[in-house]
């Protein structure tokens, strides 16, 4: 299926999409995480876990997308934009809490 583009030619468009929408799953789905166990988790383990659970739910809405669906595919160019893009966001929260005046993981 399509993203609706109207008039413009937007190559990929639908990947970038998906791209998009896991970065923001990444870096919230940390700072959420962060909220919920009040820094204790640590900020290697919430990345691992929030990269693996978006990874994770990637695929499964693919593979009902598959098996459910008669108006829908399933692709692997979207389980990788969305792997890509969960990265991404994980990589967006390293670098706030790691640069040179990093903000403070803990509470």
């Amino acid at each position: 299926m399509d993203l609706d583009t109207g008039n413009l030619n937007i190559p990929y468009a639908d990947k970038i999409t998906h791209f998009i929408f896991y970065m923001v799953f990444g870096f919230v789905g940390c700072l959420s995480f962060r909220e919920r166990t009040k820094g204790s988790l640590g900020l290697s383990k919430t990345t691992k876990i929030v990269v693996g659970l978006a990874i994770v739910y990637g695929i499964v809405i693919e593979v009902l997308q598959y098996m459910v669906t008669t108006d829908r595919m399933a692709e692997i160019g979207d389980v990788l934009a969305n792997t890509l893009g969960a990265f991404a966001g994980i990589g967006l929260i390293v670098w706030f809490f790691s640069k040179k005046n990093p903000l403070k993981w803990k509470f």
